[in-house]
Parts: C-alpha cells; sequence; structure tokens
C-alpha cells in the first residue's frame, strides 16, 4: 500500500477528534443491517489508531456514542451497548501490547453496571501506557461537558474555596472531561456531513476541521494519513495574521 508523504514532527497535531457518521448508511448501501455497519467500523478504529500512533499523535479521542444517540431505536442502540462492550474485553489486551492508555469521557450514569464496570477495569488495566492515550467519547455531549465543569466549580464557590473573580477560561477548562490533556488541533468528521454535532464544544475552539465524505468504515489508513497531511499544509494563526505568524518562525 502506498503511503502518504510523511510530515515533519512539527506539522504533526498533539491531539486528533473524530466524530465517526455513516456507519448506518454504509450498511444500508449494502443492504445489511445498521449493526454492521458499527461491527464494520471497528476495522477503521483499529487503522486510525495505528497511523496516529506512527506520527506520533499523543491523543486520540473518539466520538463513540453521543448523548442524543439515545434517541436511535431500541434496537440499535442494544447492539450498539453489546459492542461496546465486547471491544472492551477484545481490544484491552492489544492496547497494552502496543502500550495505548484508554480513557473514556461522559456520563456513565446511564450504562448498565456490567458496562460500567468494564469500562473501569479497562481503564485500570492500561492506565500505566504512556505511548498514546486514545479517548473514547461515550454518552458524552459537549454541552453537558460544559454544564458538569461550571457545576464544580459552582460548588467550589458554595463551599467558600473559590470566589466568582477567580473562575477564568483557562480554569473552567481544566474541570471539563478532557482538562489535563492538550487541546484538540484536528477534528475530523466522515460521513460527507459538515458539524459538530455537540462535540467537545469548548475543546475545538481552535482546531483545525476536516470533513470526509468517506462513511466510518471506509476511513482507513491512506486516509488517515491524507487528513494528516492536509493538517500539515495549513497555518494555524489563532487569531494573529499570516504575517505575524511568519516571522514568529524565524525567531
Amino acid at each position: 500500500m502506498e503511503k502518504t508523504k510523511s510530515t515533519a514532527p512539527s506539522s504533526v497535531p498533539r491531539h486528533v477528534a473524530i466524530i465517526m457518521d455513516g456507519n448506518n448508511r454504509w450498511a444500508k448501501k449494502r443492504l445489511l443491517p445498521g449493526v454492521a455497519g458499527h461491527k464494520a467500523g471497528v476495522d477503521a478504529v483499529r487503522a486510525v489508531i495505528e497511523v496516529c500512533a506512527e506520527a506520533k499523535v499523543e491523543v486520540l479521542t473518539l466520538f463513540a456514542f453521543s448523548s442524543e444517540n439515545w434517541q436511535r431505536p431500541a434496537e440499535e442502540v442494544g447492539a450498539l451497548m453489546e459492542l461496546f462492550f465486547t471491544a472492551l474485553r477484545r481490544e484491552t489486551k492489544r492496547l497494552n501490547e502496543n502500550q495505548i492508555s484508554l480513557r473514556i469521557i461522559g456520563d456513565r450514569s446511564r450504562f448498565h453496571p456490567e458496562l460500567q464496570a468494564a469500562m473501569r477495569e479497562a481503564e485500570s488495566r492500561t492506565a500505566g501506557n504512556d505511548r498514546f492515550v486514545l479517548q473514547i467519547a461515550a454518552n458524552y455531549g459537549g454541552q453537558w461537558d460544559i454544564a458538569q465543569a461550571a457545576q464544580r466549580l459552582a460548588r467550589e464557590v458554595q463551599a467558600g474555596h473559590l470566589r466568582p473573580d477567580d473562575i477564568t477560561p483557562e480554569l473552567l477548562q481544566t474541570c471539563l472531561a478532557t482538562g489535563d490533556l492538550p487541546l484538540p488541533d484536528l477534528c475530523i468528521r466522515t460521513g460527507g456531513e459538515h458539524r459538530i454535532s455537540n462535540f467537545l464544544l469548548w475543546q475545538l475552539a481552535y482546531a483545525e476541521l476536516y470533513f470526509s465524505d468517506l462513511f466510518w468504515p471506509d476511513f482507513k489508513h491512506d486516509a488517515m494519513r491524507a487528513a494528516l497531511a492536509d493538517f500539515a499544509s495549513r497555518q494555524r494563526r489563532f487569531g494573529k495574521t499570516s504575517e505575524q505568524i511568519e516571522a514568529g518562525a524565524r525567531v
């Protein structure tokens, strides 16, 4: 398989976030049940992890199940929960072999206790790995994340440990589910849709956005390498002018 030309380390995103969209449409196109698309998507997850690890990306966050996905047909939700449970049990060994640490963010209270236990076990077993962080967003929503951060700060104010004037964007950011990790540099969405769907709303403020028409099960090694190459070709200005950025690079 021909590889995309590798990029310089400085042009590699530290944190990549992906909205894995298009599983149902992939299955429908093949006259298969929706769950077949979700199962096929597991191979794409493996491919993307491999490319990110090779490129020395530090964090990969995958949007696996949003807080709005509970509205889907009960049969599909049940199949997704079973697939999630099976993947946790099956993939933990693979993650350990590759020194990948697993973290799961989102409101776990709605998940079955057995699935919650499997999450804790997988996180615990991979906690010592330091090559790469794989973060799964499950029953996650960006609005929920900001609200829970605000609640944490409100409790600190109520307890007298914090004054309202002490609350800054930087402090609130530390209370988000991803507060101890670098902010996403690149957000990818597959499936041809051009929106972020309540994913990492605060964290994506300055992320580069990349949209692919490929359905998630088809987003494999070459597609991920193309996304990283596209990121490497962009100039990130963070409110500055191109001239300022170029002058800073020459210093």
